[in-house]
């Protein structure tokens, strides 16, 4: 494993000369974290079959260290048994679909080792989906402008590459600024439908929403729960026929887990 990361780590301070005099730690935990981070600074541009082998091997066994979780296992709750409550790393669930909460530039978290969802999900899906990002955005660009930028609810789908989700289904939520105001709600809410509607589309069966808006977008938590829980379960019972069957809330802060166990389960979690 540490000599598949050292190959990675050189071929990108190659392809990076600002970052050669980064020293590869001796650790594979360290070095991993370099790595990652180079992965997160790594511009679009096409990568060598050999580079992809050897990377997709490193995601395999890290994913394989961290185990996976089958959204098809997960408990349904009490309120709707089309919808899950589940607290854990997006990156290591199986689902056919994976909602990743992007920014308009639609290319990832560009911050080194920077721990939000989009970062997350990008490297652990390996720079394909970078490169498939960018591809996408160009061809936007070249219809709608060079200055062109993803807008607000607006998905775009890419395969999920060495995640265990089956595709990413990337989307710009809401900027809360300076209060919340009811576009700002209408707006999450067409987040979820538009996530659903491609999710169905491309004939999911299940799919994982994060808390879209609700970090650096800075969406109070509560609201936005409530407008999610709303508006999936409306969207369910106003498309019977969907290929849609489990929704899964991917909780990652405690204060969201009480949230949506208290509105799905039932439960009002204390501390």
């Amino acid at each position: 494993m540490q000599e598949k990361i050292e190959f990675l780590i050189r071929e990108l301070q190659d392809e990076m000369p600002e970052y050669a005099g980064y020293k590869i730690p001796d650790h594979p935990q360290k070095s991993w974290k370099l790595l990652r981070g180079l992965f997160n600074v790594r511009p679009p541009y096409p990568a060598s079959e050999e580079f992809l082998k050897i990377q997709d091997e490193v995601l395999s066994q890290i994913a394989a260290d961290k185990g996976v979780t089958d959204a098809s296992d997960l408990q349904p709750s009490r309120v709707d048994p089309r919808i899950c409550v589940w607290q854990g790393d997006i990156t290591t669930l199986k689902v056919d679909a994976a909602v990743n909460a992007a920014n308009n530039q639609m290319e990832g978290c560009w911050r080194m080792g920077h721990n939000c969802i989009d970062n997350n999900i990008h490297s652990f899906a390996g720079c394909q989906m970078r490169i498939e990002c960018h591809r996408q955005m160009s061809e936007l660009r070249k219809k709608y402008g060079e200055d062109y930028l993803q807008p607000t609810a607006v998905p775009m789908i890419t395969p999920g590459y060495n995640l265990p989700a089956k595709y990413v289904i990337h989307i710009v939520g809401p900027i809360v600024y300076p209060v919340l105001t009811q576009k700002h709600k209408d707006q999450l809410a067409q987040c979820y439908r538009a996530g659903l509607e491609m999710a169905a589309e491309n004939a999911c069966q299940s799919i994982a929403f994060c808390c879209i808006s609700t970090g650096v977008f800075m969406f109070p938590q509560d609201k936005a729960c409530e407008i999610a829980v709303k508006t999936v379960r409306k969207w369910l019972d106003q498309n019977p026929d969907t290929s849609v069957q489990r929704v899964v809330f991917n909780v990652f802060k405690d204060e969201d887990l009480r949230l949506y166990d208290a509105r799905l389960n039932k439960k009002i979690r204390i501390g």
